[in-house]
């Protein structure tokens, strides 16, 4: 992989960089839903906004959206061409083409303010070249271990490199040794690090919001909330969903944007993101009950895990699948336990492991059978026909390929309308 941002650079030096606001999200786990949230914030106070994320299940326009929404195919087509245009001769990678096409697609529909995903690491991602207003980390984990390396401190000095000198960052909780190396970068570079949970405290149990110590007064002061009611799965979800509220009020506190509550009380209960804890129910030609998550690494799962028992639900049998380039010996572990539920002395559910056909990295299903112990079937169409039947909740977790598989034959769920949506919580 040729890691570099000389292509990138040189085609915003043709095209010149985006005058809006670009804020910048950075990590392992939850950068995906840390910045959907983000958005929705955003978008709930009055703001056009920008969102590129990855990777996509079905189509590539799920990647860019404006205030929630695909580009038109014609529109998608047309940005493409001017990117092969502008960008002719440079050798744009194919990430690096999306993320071009995603600029011009937030300046032609007038964004005031663009959320934009990394793709891999941080130092030399596409997204880098941009300019940020504010970079947001979510939790640094082992993954990509074959191009960002082998270890913790040298991933997290990677996405370190997202930070700029004089910069503005947040940070959600990270292991000791990754937040060291956060902590030296932007000491070496002049950047402000704020932890996130310095900023505020938010309790997905009950909703509220309370001042962190650092946002008590001054211009960064945080009013508490209360009633803010997240609609997604999983515990991991209060992380994301502090993280991304921090974020919102350190960049509002730096343009004077008032936090209105009602807007922030819409934006949680509105969030939605397929493929992360999401559950399904009674969909014709599915089993009764089926949870979703594209979890697929050792932190993920681990996640998985905690949020399925926090939810009390117990799965009655998993599909899994996962890519071979991904650090099996931490995660298999965690399949097992997720199969065997918080009761070890019940028998588990059973595991089938499954292919991915359309992604040649993925694990066959009698390979990845061997190493759990378990039955195998070909795809998860087949796997899921076979469990039609089962009373009880289905699993389907371990990689987003594995998802986009599922969502192939099943588009309709990618929309929030026909799913089983979030827990409505209420105040105990």
């Amino acid at each position: 992989m040729d890691l570099t941002l000389d292509r990138m650079a040189a085609f915003f030096k043709r095209h010149g960089q985006p005058s809006f606001p670009v804020l910048h999200v950075v990590g392992t786990n939850g950068k995906g839903s840390t910045a959907t949230i983000l958005a929705g914030l955003l978008q709930a106070h009055g703001l056009r906004v920008g969102l590129s994320v990855s990777p996509h299940f079905v189509s590539l326009r799920e990647r860019v959206l404006v205030d929630g929404c695909m580009l038109p195919e014609e529109t998608w087509a047309r940005l493409g061409a001017r990117v092969f245009q502008e960008g002719e001769g440079l050798g744009l990678t194919y990430f690096e083409v999306l993320t071009a096409l995603s600029v011009l697609a937030f300046e032609e529909t007038g964004c005031d303010v663009a959320v934009m995903e990394a793709g891999l690491g941080g130092r030399f991602d596409a997204t880098n070249v941009l300019t940020p207003a504010l970079t947001v980390f979510t939790p640094i984990g082992m993954d990509h271990m074959h191009v960002l390396g082998d270890t913790l401190t040298e991933i997290a000095a990677d996405k370190a490199g997202a930070m700029r000198p004089g910069g503005l960052a947040v940070s959600a909780p990270q292991e000791p040794e990754a937040w060291g190396v956060l902590e030296e970068r932007a000491a070496e570079i002049g950047a402000e690090l704020v932890p996130a949970e310095a900023v505020l405290y938010y309790s997905r149990d009950n909703g509220r919001v309370q001042p962190g110590p650092h946002a008590q007064y001054g211009k960064r002061a945080v009013r508490p909330m209360t009633e803010l009611f997240l609609a997604l799965h999983g515990a991991h979800q209060e992380t994301n969903a502090r993280t991304a509220l921090a974020a919102f009020h350190v960049w509002a506190a730096s343009l004077r944007l008032p936090v209105q509550e009602d807007a922030c009380r819409e934006a949680l209960a509105g969030a939605f993101i397929p493929g992360r804890m999401q559950l399904v129910a009674d969909e014709p030609g599915l089993p009764r009950t089926l949870v979703l998550d594209g979890g697929h690494n050792a932190h993920g799962l681990a996640a998985l895990r905690d949020s399925l028992a926090a939810e009390g639900l117990r799965p009655a049998a998993v599909i899994f699948g996962c890519l071979r380039d991904k650090p099996l010996a931490d995660m298999l572990p965690l399949v097992k336990e997720i199969a065997q539920g918080a009761e070890p002395e019940a028998s588990g559910a059973p595991i089938y492991a499954v292919g991915v056909p359309t992604c040649p990295r993925a694990l066959a299903p009698m390979e990845l059978a061997h190493m759990l112990g378990c039955g195998s079937a070909p795809d998860v169409h087949w796997g899921l026909e076979r469990l039609k039947a089962v009373q009880g909740p289905v699993l389907v977790c371990g990689s987003l390929y594995l998802l986009g598989e599922f969502y192939t034959k099943h588009p309709r769920l990618l929309d929030r309308a026909h799913c089983a949506g979030g827990l409505r919580r209420t105040q105990p």
